[in-house]
């Protein structure tokens, strides 16, 4: 397996969004990092082909077809990922949908459907991973924002700024509602990411998902034990 300046030996991790771009990205860094890792998709074949490359490279891991706006669904993929692994303790909230659409042209089904994966799903996830990394002290989880939800920063993409919004405002209160419980959650802010279907922003200098996992595990890793309720812009200034 390939060695890494972060050590998660220990650890296990579920990643939703798991089957491409960042989502994809993260798992594959973590399993690099020891890490057993749950690789939940909603695209079946993209999710085995991710744990398939962790195992591949020698580590552990685990393809489960999750819709994460299905509340069932999440809470069957943290028992599969129990049942495989025991104690999770890393949650990476990295699914995500995207709809071109301005406030006059997008339809209720798209913002519905928009909502329910990136802000929603994110809840069911954290919700109910929280609660068994509560009962078994501590752990990690990071959101995938974007700078989509600054001010003038993705043309015609009133649903998702709306979306990754309310998911910075999630983090910081799930932060402050979680530190008792040592739990730390932090989100993090892509701008201009180079990957397949990928969503516009304000920069036209993308850079390649890979660059983005590094923060991410840093995030999770014990030299981050002070940072909580923070949302961190990455990419192109």
């Amino acid at each position: 397996m390939a060695q890494t300046q972060f050590d998660f030996e220990n650890h296990a991790a579920v990643v939703t969004g798991a089957g491409g771009g960042i989502g994809r990205a993260i798992a594959l860094a973590l399993g690099a990092a020891g890490a057993a890792v749950v690789c939940g998709d909603i695209n079946p074949d993209r999710a085995d082909e991710s744990a398939q490359a962790i195992i591949d490279a020698g580590g552990r891991a685990l393809a489960l077809q999750t819709d994460v706006a299905n509340r069932f669904q999440v809470s069957a993929m943290i028992e599969g990922g129990r049942d495989a692994f025991g104690r999770l303790d890393i949650l990476v909230n990295a699914a995500g949908v995207y709809k071109r659409g301005g406030i006059h042209a997008i339809d209720e089904w798209d913002w519905r459907r928009i909502l329910d994966v990136n802000l929603t799903g994110a809840f069911f996830c954290t919700q109910l991973l929280s609660r068994v990394m509560a009962d078994e002290g501590g752990g990690v989880i990071i959101n995938v924002a974007s700078d989509a939800a600054y001010p003038l920063a993705l043309p015609e993409g009133t649903a998702y700024a709306a979306s990754k919004t309310g998911l910075i405002g999630m983090t910081i209160q799930a932060a402050h509602e979680l530190k008792p419980h040592n739990i730390r959650v932090n989100a993090i802010c892509p701008g201009g990411v180079d990957e397949e279907d990928s969503t516009p922003t304000r920069t036209d200098t993308p850079v390649a998902p890979e660059m983005i996992a590094p923060l991410v595990l840093f995030l999770c890793s014990d030299g981050a034990q002070l940072i909580t309720g923070q949302a961190i812009h990455i990419g192109p200034a």
